[in-house]
């Protein structure tokens, strides 16, 4: 394959994943324990035609918004965090892993009322088997919407910390964390600081009305303007109504195999193809694509020089098993292959 991009782009990208290390991201959303457990297939049951595992191994990774902020954290930045768990076995579990990552947890709370949200993947790989295989996905939790008095405790850690923030990340995977009232008493004081607000939701994104950047996928996208997007100037129109409607700076929409496409005010739409890799799962690369862009438009990059970066990053997460984020070496590393 002939070299990607040329020595002036190469330097360009490279001193803006560097100027971003260090930039301080709040992160308020759904706390979610990913967790992964590997078996090796052994048998068939004798009780019914599945499949006997026999424990290989078990991984309790940051899900959720939770993804969001171990892959800012990854690529260099400074990360705190703001959401509930319960008192359970998977809450203690993730926020000893968030710690561990380097990720502040102050702003987490605890509330025995409220199992965590845990996800968990059954993989099966054989003995001469690279990539194990998803076999199964079981989700426990709570979606019911969180009481007045934890969204009261969550709204005043970010009003409190949004004045050392370089961005805050709103991220809603409908567990019950985000809502209206949270959502109008974190953005209002952003907005006022001038904080760049970045908002990466699967629900109405006309909910976050006035947020800086907008990471929606294209369904989440056609959810909220109640039509799809039959080809690319049906997905201009779109994107061009949602920048409107969302008063926003920017709306990037991530097409998966067709790469994204940047909206941004007074520009053409640009459509960026995706990042060739090896890719063998997609899970949690929006988050990846989210945490990349953001934490270049702080680092002052022109939004479509934080477009490349982003489409790098999540590359680099599909081509491994799991919930997996990208470090800023792996960037570097990423963005010299493609120049080479």
């Amino acid at each position: 394959m002939g070299r990607l991009i040329d020595a002036p782009t190469l330097k360009r990208l490279l001193d803006v994943i560097d100027a971003w290390r260090g930039r301080r991201i709040l992160v308020l959303g759904d706390m979610v324990a990913d967790e992964h457990v590997v078996g090796r297939p052994l048998a068939i049951a004798r009780e019914a035609p599945v499949m006997v595992l026999e424990h290989v191994s078990r991984q309790v990774l940051p899900g959720g918004a939770m993804n969001f902020a171990a892959n800012a954290r990854a690529l260099g930045a400074s990360v705190a965090v703001c959401g509930v768990v319960g008192d359970d076995e998977s809450g203690r579990t993730l926020t000893v892993e968030l710690e561990r990552r380097g990720i502040a947890t102050d702003g987490v709370l605890v509330e025995p009322t409220r199992p965590t949200t845990t996800k968990t993947r059954i993989w099966a790989g054989g003995a001469q088997q690279h990539v194990p295989q998803l076999m199964l996905r079981l989700d426990r939790g709570e979606r019911g919407t969180v009481d007045d008095r934890v969204s009261a405790h969550l709204a005043a850690y970010v009003t409190r910390s949004m004045g050392e923030a370089d961005a805050l990340m709103l991220s809603d995977y409908e567990n019950g964390v985000i809502q209206p009232r949270l959502i109008a008493a974190c953005l209002e004081p952003a907005r006022r600081l001038g904080k760049t607000v970045t908002v990466d939701s699967h629900g109405d994104l006309q909910r976050f009305r006035g947020a800086t950047l907008f990471t929606p996928n294209q369904p989440e996208a056609e959810a909220t303007l109640g039509r799809n997007f039959g080809d690319t100037s049906e997905l201009e129109r779109g994107g061009a109504e949602l920048l409107e409607k969302l008063e926003a700076q920017a709306v990037l929409i991530t097409r998966g195999q067709e790469g994204m496409s940047l909206f941004q005010r007074g520009e053409a739409a640009l459509h960026a193809p995706v990042v060739e890799s090896a890719a063998v799962d997609p899970t949690g690369a929006g988050d990846t694509v989210a945490a990349a862009f953001t934490l270049a438009v702080v680092a002052g990059a022109a939004l479509a020089d934080a477009v490349p970066p982003a489409g790098v990053a999540a590359s680099i997460v599909v081509a491994r098993v799991g919930t997996a984020v990208a470090s800023h070496e792996d960037m570097v590393g990423a963005l010299h292959a493609l120049a080479d």
